[in-house]
């Protein structure tokens, strides 16, 4: 046995433990929650290992839910999550796992990091950056990729804080 068909083996083996052990509504949800851009039904359908039918049928419901949007494309709908949804989940789930002072020395320490990118490298943003390098470099590609995320972590954790704020205010 090659190795090649080795990897087909535990391929082909962890694929039907996913079937075997999940729903066909779980399985697209999960390929869902996977998809930036929008993907037909088709093509959700097969790697969710579905019907065409059955993967309509469940993301038809996901979008009325609003855990899915769509576009078109010609005649075509493409599925894809509903990113705001994403977003309202990770704020959420970290207003449950931190504290309001765990959370803002998070934010300092993400503040702080941003600033020594920008230090280090004589730029506003990751963008910018990205814009001065050449392909080659390959740890100042990492380190776009490691700014873009800090980011977004931080854009995060003080829309956390500032929902956290707007509940307190609310219910008092």
């Amino acid at each position: 046995m090659t190795e090649d068909e080795t990897w087909d083996d535990i391929n082909e083996r962890v694929t039907e433990e996913w079937k075997a052990e999940t729903t066909p509504f779980e399985r697209i949800y999960e390929i869902l929650e996977q998809t930036h851009d929008g993907q037909s039904a088709a093509e959700i359908a097969e790697r969710a290992l579905v019907s065409e039918p059955t993967a309509r049928r469940h993301l038809n419901a996901l979008v009325t839910t609003g855990f899915a949007t769509t576009t078109q494309d010609g005649r075509t709908t493409l599925y894809r999550r509903d990113d705001d949804r994403v977003l309202m989940t990770r704020i959420r789930e970290l207003r449950t796992q931190a504290t309001r002072d765990d959370l803002l020395e998070g934010i300092r320490q993400m503040k702080a990091e941003i600033r020594e990118y920008e230090k280090r490298y004589d730029a506003l943003s990751p963008e910018e950056l990205a814009r001065q390098l050449p392909n080659e470099a390959r740890e100042e590609w990492d380190d776009v990729t490691a700014w873009k995320t800090t980011r977004q972590n931080l854009a995060v954790a003080q829309a956390a804080l500032a929902y956290d704020e707007a509940s307190e205010q609310l219910a008092a």
